[in-house]
């Protein structure tokens, strides 16, 4: 995400990334997880758009979910996945 998150910004995108640091490692409480899941959506609902960076095409719940958000939102999704062949 970092990688995409430089490149992004150095091509003049304001980049909103969802919080990940739980994925480093870090413990987080259920409520905290909760309180992550409204915000990641809320950055969503400021987005013009989406990019989601799906390693090997893996999409995790919490991340179909927030797609499916923006989906409803008419907000264009765009995964790293579909540009590896670019």
């Amino acid at each position: 995400m970092a990688e995409a998150n430089r490149k992004l910004t150095l091509a003049d995108c304001i980049v909103v990334a969802p919080a990940v640091f739980q994925h480093r490692g870090d413990a987080i409480t259920v409520k905290q997880k909760q309180t992550l899941d409204e915000l990641h959506l809320k950055k969503i609902d400021m987005a013009d758009a989406i990019f989601v960076v799906d390693p090997g095409e893996y999409i995790g719940a919490s991340t179909r979910r927030e797609i499916g958000y923006a989906q409803s939102l008419a907000k264009p999704v765009f995964r790293l996945s579909a540009l590896a062949g670019l």
